[in-house]
């Protein structure tokens, strides 16, 4: 247990928000060497604290004192406490004001002062202090002041606009030489960023009007359990992974979660089977150690030329599963269809709404003499679509509302003869095999309370779910 989590387990007791037995509980479930956040996130989504706010405080308070060391006491254990105890002296240790800011400190007006190592160790520290927060991304942009994104809000680190050449050099500091060449070269680059083995980041670097600009996406320093993202029907999403050829795809917008649940999707696979999985990715974020599978994972530039390459190369090297991150032009999408018919479970990303609109978009990259042998193909080989979107909790961070269509024959029937409108009532009478329709999930979500009536709204267009929405 680190000493942040020593520090908030003892400052959650002192506030009764949650006793030692309850944070130990929490802990148990979370494995060995449990993150801040994480353990945080943990207390939120089995409401064991319902104040979000004071969480966030007390959190970044344990950040802090856990810098120092653990909790002092005498025997060297977390002591109990409630809210009808006093509060366990802190042995001369003066309690800090609760932040009104968050943790990530960094003196941006300082920049041009400091050399590159100093300017990296800097860089690094701010990276390391923003996912430490629970931030999803940090943007460093020429021009704009400089701000991180939590649970889709923007917090703004900076009043002040960041000047040109700051921005090229904060932007620039942690690359290695060949990796600054193919920036000045293509004036944008994609790479994964590895501090160490537990602080890994998506990186997009571009230049735009202003001079350069970088976005951090903060990648989970564990792999996620299935059990642990809120899918629902999690049984029937573990029926799809049974399958030893066929078609899954995981679907959603930008920002939904879709590299995190694949990455699930893959420890789970690797977990559970003794297979060759090979995944094509850009960049590499999730590392996936060998556990019962060999995985191989290539990354598009370094290993690759691209995801078609990839995957031409691919079924030449004995794989059973292939993970492609993304399905993104005819030729990859034509040849992933090819290797889910050919022996191959398949499972790819799309950046669609819906069943339907994924449906759409995976047919309609064909040209029209295509089309009848495409759809006869996808109606054999498509297992299922899992799409999600993360929408805003009423209490503070993101829930996780979830669509999922299963390839029975009623689907197949439908994708065959060209009548996807009618997938939305074939969906709604296949609950029995584990199908379920994103309003209806989004209702639920409302009903249990866990988001607004506004965000409802905002995803509900059937008439019937939305006269309820009162």
């Amino acid at each position: 247990m680190t000493n942040e989590i020593r520090w908030l387990v003892r400052l959650l007791a002192e506030q009764g928000l949650a006793t030692r037995s309850q944070s130990m509980v929490a802990l148990e479930t979370l494995g060995a060497d449990p993150q801040l956040m994480d353990f945080a996130q943990k207390l939120i989504d089995d409401a064991i604290v319902e104040d979000l706010d004071q969480l966030e405080r007390l959190a970044a308070d344990a950040h802090t004192r856990g810098q120092s060391g653990p909790p002092p006491s005498a025997d060297g254990q977390i002591r109990n406490s409630s809210a009808t105890t006093p509060a366990i002296p802190l042995s001369g240790v003066s309690t800090p004001p609760m932040p009104t800011s968050p943790p990530p400190a960094f003196d941006f007006a300082a920049v041009s002062a400091l050399d590159n190592t100093a300017l990296a160790e800097r860089v690094g520290k701010l990276l390391r202090e923003s996912a430490a927060y629970g931030a999803s991304d940090l943007h460093l942009t020429a021009g704009a002041p400089p701000f991180i994104r939590k649970h889709r809000e923007i917090v703004p680190l900076s009043s002040a606009p960041l000047p040109q050449e700051d921005a090229l050099r904060l932007n620039t500091v942690l690359l290695a030489p060949h990796q600054r060449q193919i920036f000045t070269e293509r004036r944008d680059f994609d790479y994964a960023l590895a501090l160490d083995a537990t602080n890994r980041y998506r990186v997009n670097l571009m230049i735009h009007k202003a001079g350069a600009a970088g976005a951090y996406r903060m990648v989970p320093a564990k792999i996620p359990k299935l059990d642990d993202l809120g899918l629902r029907n999690i049984d029937t999403v573990r029926k799809l992974l049974s399958y030893h050829n066929g078609l899954i795809l995981v679907t959603g917008p930008v920002g939904a979660g879709k590299t995190t649940t694949l990455a699930a999707l893959v420890a789970e696979l690797n977990e559970q089977r003794q297979d060759h999985i090979i995944t094509v990715e850009d960049p590499i974020e999730v590392v996936q150690p060998p556990r019962g599978c060999n995985v191989t994972q290539r990354e598009v530039g370094p290993h690759t030329k691209s995801f078609a390459s990839a995957l031409k190369g691919a079924l030449r090297e004995d794989p059973d599963v292939i993970v492609i991150g993304e399905l993104r032009d005819l030729e990859t999408i034509e040849m992933a269809i090819t290797a889910a018919e050919t022996g191959h479970l398949v499972i790819g990303t799309m950046h669609t709404s819906d069943a339907a609109t994924t449906l759409n978009r995976l047919l309609d990259v064909f040209p029209a003499a295509q089309q009848s042998q495409i759809r006869a193909s996808v109606a054999e080989s498509l297992r299922g679509i899992i799409c999600q979107r993360l929408l805003p909790g009423r209490k503070g961070g993101l829930v996780l509302a979830c669509e999922l269509l299963v390839g029975n024959t009623a689907i197949s029937s439908l994708i065959r003869d060209g009548k996807i409108q009618g997938l939305r009532n074939t969906m709604e009478t296949g609950l029995k095999d584990g199908m379920c329709l994103m309003e209806s999930v989004v209702f639920e979500l409302w009903q249990q309370k866990k988001i607004s009536t506004d965000t409802a709204k905002a995803n509900i267009t059937n008439r019937v779910l939305r006269a309820k929405l009162t």
